[in-house]
């Protein structure tokens, strides 16, 4: 199944109906623009397309709109603790748009690095994807890609103010579900997975 998100609303990509879900049996790309269509009018938070070659539909899915890749990072370090950003009023992950020619590991030390003011990162293995969709003229897919980052160093964290960010912080994990109470589904997603919080 694939996920993605639309502010705070759900489209899923299966190969079955989902019983709590708008359910779309796939037949052509314009039942993209009618699920986000539903979604945006808040008539449903949940559309499910499904189709039994949900992978062929996921591909046309992804060239259909505009699509923009991104790398970040769940940053550990030794004392067990994990950085987060808050930009925009929500507490967020660093994380940023991939550069022309740049890996997506390259990418997501670059982001860390400049986001936050930390150097010396090691990064210790890829997560999972995430996947978001925005409209700015026209609908545009984020795909970000996410790492695991050790962080072993006495550096300040210091926020890349011009970006919108007004702090960074070292948080312990116990304090982890209270922050994702003001995050993204997208950033709730992938922490759940990676913290078994659910």
């Amino acid at each position: 199944m694939y996920k993605v998100f639309f502010n705070e609303s759900l489209l899923t990509f299966s190969n079955q109906p989902n019983p709590e879900a708008k359910n779309v049996l796939f037949q052509n790309e314009a039942q993209f623009d009618e699920s986000f269509h539903l979604l945006s009018t808040k008539t449903v938070t949940l559309v499910n397309i499904f189709s039994e070659d949900i992978e062929a539909v996921w591909t046309k899915f992804l060239k259909y709109y505009k699509h923009i890749q991104a790398a970040g990072g769940i940053v550990r370090n030794p004392q067990d603790d994990y950085l987060f950003i808050f930009r925009l009023g929500k507490w967020d992950l660093p994380k940023g748009k991939m550069e022309k020619g740049e890996s997506k590991e390259e990418s997501a030390i670059r982001e860390i690095e400049e986001e936050c003011s930390l150097t010396n990162l090691e990064l210790k293995r890829f997560l999972m994807p995430t996947f978001h969709i925005y409209f700015m003229k026209e609908y545009i897919i984020k795909e970000t890609f996410w790492f695991e980052v050790f962080y072993d160093g006495i550096e300040l964290p210091l926020p890349q103010t011009e970006e919108g960010i007004e702090t960074v912080e070292w948080k312990k994990e116990s304090e982890i579900p209270q922050l994702l109470q003001n995050s993204y589904p997208n950033i709730k997603l992938l922490l759940n997975n990676y913290l078994n919080l659910e």
